[in-house]
């Protein structure tokens, strides 16, 4: 494994964007920054950052069922002119002369 040596202020920031992150994990962040998720760990307890443990991000007890209706029904069209579209390709493939095998 290839050993980088950051300069503080991208070490500075990348805390700074774990902390901005409520929602995020640090193998999420380290991910996103292209660097380990232990070294991106070590920093953030080097800079005395911290964050409450548990959950990060308040889920709502019981989802809008409307909206959840309105997904199925959107995702189902969006599947029925997907494959529209493919019907489509190709006819248009097969009158312009073309084959594919």
């Amino acid at each position: 494994m290839v050993m980088k040596n950051c300069p503080p202020q991208f070490k500075a920031d990348a805390v700074a964007l774990y902390e901005s992150r409520p929602d995020a994990t640090i193998r999420s962040v380290a991910a996103d920054l292209g660097i380990n998720p232990e070294t991106l760990r070590n920093w953030v307890r080097a800079a005395g950052a911290s964050r409450p443990r548990g959950r990060r991000t308040q889920e709502p007890a019981q989802p809008p069922a409307p909206l959840e209706a309105e997904n199925a029904a959107l995702r189902k069209k969006v599947r029925e002119l997907e494959e529209e579209r493919e019907i489509l390709r190709k006819a248009a493939r097969y009158f312009a002369g073309e084959t594919r095998r």
